[in-house]
């Protein structure tokens, strides 16, 4: 099973922490001989113990020799990182002028075509100025036709369809009020026959009261059958 992640912090028991040193230093030591025998490098190991004691380590040179040429390298890198500051520094002011130049030429024709500082100026560059601001107005001319047309156009697209939205609510109300002016049905529309077969009935009921309810039925008929039909207009009147 592996070890767990190791945190790495100082150690606070100091005779730990000096066997800790003197391992690890060795091993260190170790590390760098393998790396300048391995790979043919010059190394230079110095390591001061908390005590100030110094432990050091060179390869096959000396320990002085490749402090010069440490020195040497570190002395050129500076030398041309200084050199590159510079000149980065030179691009960025003489970008910078260039920048400042265009944009005092930019302020000065605005200002020439707001009609200011004209004195200056020559014939040829007064018409120069005339027909920029010539382009410029038929331009303007020509983007506020096109936004205006786009309006109308709008515009009409919703008349239209207010329009037909108003033919349509006519349309409805128009067939509401026919549905109003159209004559209702009476209540009295019933058949003048059932009309007159009830009265008739109650007729025949009353007169087979009056003359006794013992009268045989082939009287009843005989007389039923020798009364006059009355016709519909008369049994209203009766009725009433």
């Amino acid at each position: 099973m592996g070890r767990g992640r190791v945190t790495l912090k100082r150690i606070e028991n100091k005779i730990n922490r000096q066997v800790t040193f003197s391992k690890r230093r060795s091993g260190l030591l170790k590390k760098a001989h393998e790396i300048s025998v391995l790979c043919e490098a010059d190394v230079a190991l110095i390591v001061f113990s908390t005590k100030g004691k110094l432990c050091e380590y060179a390869s096959d040179a000396s320990m002085e020799s490749i402090l010069e040429r440490y020195d040497r390298h570190s002395y050129t890198e500076r030398q041309l990182n200084e050199g590159t500051n510079h000149q980065t520094q030179e691009n960025w002011s003489l970008e910078h002028a260039k920048l400042k130049a265009r944009i005092d030429v930019l302020e000065k024709n605005k200002r020439h075509l707001m009609g200011e500082d004209l004195d200056s100026l020559t014939l040829k560059e007064l018409q120069n100025c005339e027909q920029q601001l010539d382009t410029a107005l038929r331009r303007l001319r020509l983007r506020k036709n096109q936004l205006m047309l786009e309006t109308i156009s709008d515009l009409q697209k919703k008349d239209k369809a207010l329009q037909d939205q108003n033919n349509v609510l006519s349309k409805e109300q128009v067939k509401e009020k026919e549905k109003e002016l159209l004559p209702q049905p009476e209540p009295q529309a019933q058949t003048h026959d059932n009309i007159g077969t009830l009265n008739l009935g109650e007729m025949y009921e009353t007169r087979g009261q009056i003359g006794g309810g013992n009268v045989e039925m082939d009287e009843t008929r005989r007389q039923d059958q020798a009364l006059p039909v009355m016709p519909h207009w008369m049994l209203q009147y009766i009725n009433q």
